[in-house]
């Protein structure tokens, strides 16, 4: 298979790429960033591209933006990522598309080298190899009960107003209730989102976060 390869690390990049070599297949590009990634796939068509999830310049989800780009933009071509961790965030978008040819292994797996040649073989050719550990995440992640969930419809709404960034004197005024009661519901919500009094954090700005991250 053509290959393009995209891992920030040079000694595990070159070592893929040799290892690659050696059972056969092509490696058209290896690149340490995702600008580069992108720029090789947009001048050649390979077979399947491997790419790390985090990449420069903040080694955050740069290779998984770039593999979810390439889905989008060349939904032809097959895509194995590779990660120390699972990225929840966009995980869960790239392996629930309705295309195969879409993997995720933690490196660790990566170090099984027969396992890794059998995952690029099946991706590459139009299957799926999934991480037993990433999909026990996404799962665990999918099944959680939101918390948000166990707010009453006031808890709701006095959560909504806080997210406009209101006071607890404006919420009551809006609610026409007491700023009393208010300041009970607050603390309601502070408790069902499980936010902890913790000195150096505002239990208010983690609720509004939770809210808008919903």
């Amino acid at each position: 298979m053509r290959v393009i390869l995209a891992e920030d690390s040079t000694l595990l990049r070159e070592g893929l790429v040799r290892l690659l070599a050696e059972e056969g297949h092509q490696v058209l590009a290896a690149v340490g960033d995702a600008d580069a990634l992108l720029a090789a796939v947009g001048e050649q068509t390979p077979d399947i591209v491997v790419v790390d999830v985090r990449m420069p310049p903040t080694h955050t989800d740069e290779g998984l933006r770039a593999a979810l780009e390439i889905r989008r933009s060349r939904p032809g071509i097959p895509v194995l990522v590779l990660s120390q961790y699972v990225e929840k965030r966009y995980a869960t978008e790239l392996l629930t598309a309705e295309r195969g040819g879409v993997g995720y292994l933690l490196k660790d797996r990566v170090m099984r080298v027969g396992e890794f040649l059998e995952a690029l073989e099946r991706v590459g050719g139009g299957g799926a190899a999934f991480d037993p550990e990433v999909v026990r995440q996404l799962l665990a992640r999918t099944t959680h009960v939101d918390p948000l969930s166990r707010l009453t419809p006031r808890e709701g709404e006095v959560l909504g107003l806080m997210a406009e960034g209101r006071t607890n004197a404006s919420v009551a005024a809006r609610l026409h209730v007491s700023q009393s009661a208010v300041e009970k519901h607050v603390n309601a919500i502070f408790d069902k989102l499980e936010l902890s009094s913790a000195e150096g954090y505002s239990r208010r700005v983690l609720a509004v976060l939770r809210y808008l991250g919903s």
